[in-house]
């Protein structure tokens, strides 16, 4: 598992990356959601919403391992500023997710922005964006 967090020392704002690296097996969502939770947390999130986005997270995170290639690992990138938290998950998978599916009206629901992307070494990524106070 690696971790890092940047503070912006200029600014009185919170801008911190926390990146995790982890076997791509459900058995490591609960590190993911905790993870979550604790940042969303240090942003001031209230505890609906601090729900919402472990949801979200464990949703996408479930989306990617559906289709993981074998021995893949989940990277999960929060990037924290003050007020918002986005949140990239990704994997190497076979296929984007289909955005006609309950799996993504759930996501849509719960956070403020959705969007997946592939890029050109075959790795999916589900970006979540969700702001602090923000009704969905």
């Amino acid at each position: 598992m690696k971790g890092r967090a940047v503070a912006n020392e200029t600014t009185r704002d919170l801008e911190d990356l926390v990146v995790l690296t982890l076997p791509a097996s459900s058995a490591y969502l609960s590190v993911l959601r905790t993870v979550t939770a604790g940042l969303a947390a240090r942003l001031d999130f209230t505890l609906d919403e601090i729900e919402d986005l472990r949801i979200a997270v464990d949703e996408a995170c479930a989306m990617l391992l559906a289709d993981a290639a074998p021995e893949a690992e989940l990277t999960c990138r929060f990037q924290l500023e003050s007020g918002r938290i986005r949140v990239d998950v990704t994997s190497e998978t076979t296929r984007l997710p289909a955005r006609d599916t309950f799996a993504w009206t759930v996501l849509s629901a719960l956070v403020g922005e959705v969007d997946a992307t592939r890029d050109d070494a075959g790795y999916i990524s589900i970006c979540l964006i969700k702001r602090k106070g923000e009704m969905v």
